[in-house]
C-alpha cells in the first residue's frame, strides 16, 4: 500500500450504515462508469453516435455525489472521472479550429482524445472493480 491510498473502514461484506453508504457510492460510480464508457466507445468507434446528453448527465451525477465520498477509496473516483471529461471537453474544443480548418489533422487530434478517454474510463472501471482507488 503507497501513501496515496485511501483507506476505507467498513464492516466485512459492506454491510452496516457504512457499508450501505459505500454501496451506494459504488453504485452510482458504477453506472457513471458505464456512461462514460459509452460515450467514450463512441467516440473511437467510427461511425457510431451517442449523445453528448449521457457524457452531461453522468458529470452531473459525479458533482453532485463527490462530496459524499470525501474520504473513502472512492473519492478519486470521482474526481478521475470529472477530470477526465473536463480535460477531454477542454481537449476537443481547443482541437476543434484545426478539426473544423483542416479536417485529417483535427479527425487525428480528436482520434487521441478519444483513444485516451476511453483508456481513462477504463483504468477506472478496472480499479473500482477491484474496490481500489484510481491514481494517475
Amino acid at each position: 500500500m503507497s501513501n496515496n491510498d485511501v483507506i476505507d473502514v467498513e464492516p466485512i461484506g459492506g454491510r452496516g450504515p457504512a457499508g450501505g453508504k459505500a454501496d451506494s457510492l459504488k453504485t452510482w460510480g458504477w453506472v457513471s462508469y458505464i456512461l462514460h464508457l459509452i460515450v467514450a466507445v463512441a467516440a473511437v468507434v467510427p461511425g457510431a453516435q451517442v449523445s453528448i446528453a449521457l457524457l452531461i448527465i453522468a458529470l452531473v451525477m459525479d458533482l453532485v455525489k463527490k462530496d459524499e465520498a470525501v474520504g473513502t477509496w472512492q473519492e478519486s473516483h470521482f474526481k478521475w472521472r470529472i477530470s477526465s471529461v473536463l480535460w477531454a471537453g477542454v481537449l476537443y474544443v481547443a482541437t476543434l479550429p484545426l478539426y473544423l480548418l483542416l479536417y485529417l489533422p483535427g479527425a487525428v487530434a480528436w482520434a487521441i482524445i478519444s483513444i485516451w478517454f476511453l483508456y481513462r474510463i477504463v483504468k477506472g472501471m478496472v480499479r473500482m472493480n477491484a474496490g481500489r482507488a484510481v491514481t494517475a
